[in-house]
């Protein structure tokens, strides 16, 4: 086991006297010059170091803010985050190093007054890890995860504070390891690992009738875990992951839930088989990066753009590319992927960077008042800023702190996510994929050995 020496968790955010003249400026030329639109106003979003979030403060570019930890839920790993567009809400998770004691708790995150809220436990899920998480745009609806391999969820309102079962009729088996994304109208959760093994089974669950519908697994991919989803507008794609037996493929699946149907990707040019990578859609194309394969224990700083439309992979490049990694975190700012965190053949990490696939070119972030290095940790966009929260670091053990890091954004307007990879487009239509790909198969751990997984 490797030991780190992550650094303080202490950030500076630095508001100055220069700041509250420039503030105090900008609102007396708005007096002046009558001006009542924001996008005219004396502060150009578009030329400033970062953007504004609601209700505070700039951000300066490249730079970590650490969350608060005053009435922070419990410290986890193995627990999802969405954003909602104006809070990121955490639940469930592992509360101890060998995940023995699951919760159902969680959390309403305040970036803009850097405050939490509990959330209800009343008739809230049973405790679980492992599940997943989507933002519909008015609820956040969790599913599966164990204990037990559950089918069972929940949907939780955060303007009422309050819960409901969703219906288990028809619904796909109790699994763990799978994903779940959101479409527009439906929740699609698919694959994963259950009782009997890996699955290539999934269903589609509509809130609005508390229905669900099975998926077809005519032509689908190999049943599977640790694979990633993204949701392209019209199609799911998954692929990578473990298929048991020492096997990680670079296989995928395109479903078109109006259909019904699958089609596979192609494997020529694809990136390496691998688990635990990440997954995001950019709007015309889905990259996928790092993870790690078994040969003893092998990371991947590698990665690989597909393109639905052609059929067809190309290389992301490893120049300046951050250490390979895999159970890090990734998020789309509209026009970079930050990845981040993880773990390597260094051990835990606090390092990450960021790719444009514009210039297919890599900038590393900052490291000075990051967070502590961790694994299995979450990570949302707000429009302005990453904020990673959680996870699991040694010798500190589980976490409940967190940071935000600021980075200049493609999209003044962030779609609310499900999860680490929001949607690249300005549609009211979020695009979650999973929050971070969970451990299966054999790969080494940096903890103690928890129960036998996949």
């Amino acid at each position: 086991m490797k030991k780190q020496n992550p650094p303080s968790t202490k950030a500076h955010v630095v508001r100055g006297t220069l700041y509250v003249l420039l503030l105090l400026s900008a609102l007396v030329i708005r007096l002046v010059l009558g001006q009542q639109n924001a996008t005219n106003s004396a502060i150009d979003h578009t030329k400033s170091s970062g953007n504004i979030p609601e209700g505070g403060p700039p951000c300066t570019d490249d730079t970590w803010t650490a969350t608060s930890i005053t009435n922070a839920p419990a410290a986890r790993y193995w627990h999802t985050a969405v954003w909602t567009g104006s809070e990121m809400i955490v639940w469930g998770g592992c509360l101890d190093d060998f995940c023995s004691n699951l919760s159902n708790t969680g959390g309403r995150y305040t970036p803009s007054t850097d405050s939490w809220t509990a959330t209800s436990t009343s008739n809230a899920p049973a405790a679980r890890a492992l599940h997943t998480a989507v933002w519909t745009g008015s609820e956040m609806i969790v599913w599966g995860g164990g204990g037990n391999n559950l089918n069972t969820g929940g949907r939780y309102n955060p303007s009422t504070d309050s819960w409901i079962p969703i219906s288990t009729i028809n619904a796909p088996t109790g699994r763990n390891y799978h994903t779940a994304l959101w479409n527009g109208s439906e929740m699609i959760v698919w694959g994963g690992y259950g009782s009997n093994g890996y699955l290539n089974s999934g269903g589609r669950y509509n809130p609005s009738t508390d229905t669900w519908t099975p998926i077809s697994t005519t032509n689908a991919p190999a049943a599977r875990s640790g694979h990633t989803a993204v949701w392209t507008g019209s199609e799911m794609i998954v692929w990578g992951g473990y298929i048991g037996s020492f096997q990680y493929v670079n296989s995928g699946g395109r479903y078109d839930p109006g259909t019904d149907s699958w089609t596979a990707t192609n494997t020529t040019n694809a990136p390496t088989g691998r688990g635990s990578h990440t997954a995001v859609w950019i709007g015309g194309e889905m990259i996928v990066w790092g993870g790690a394969f078994y040969d003893g224990s092998h990371y991947l700083n590698t990665g690989g753009r597909y393109i639905p439309g052609a059929d067809s992979w190309t290389a992301t490049s490893t120049t300046n590319v951050p250490a390979a990694r895999a159970y890090h975190t990734l998020v789309w700012t509209g026009s970079q992927m930050i990845v981040w965190g993880g773990e390597g053949e260094s051990g835990l990490l606090n390092t990450g960077g960021g790719y444009n696939p514009n210039t297919n070119s890599w900038t590393a972030t900052s490291t000075a008042s990051a967070p502590p290095a961790r694994n299995d940790h979450t990570a949302i966009w707000t429009g302005s800023e990453m904020i990673v929260w959680g996870g699991y670091n040694f010798p500190a053990g589980d976490l409940n702190s967190g940071g935000r890091y600021c980075a200049q954004s493609g999209s003044s307007t962030p779609t609310p996510t499900a999860t680490a990879t929001p949607t690249a487009t300005t549609t009211s239509t979020p695009t979650p994929t999973p929050t971070l790909t969970p451990r299966h198969g054999p790969t080494p751990r940096l903890r103690p050995t928890p129960p036998p997984r996949p």
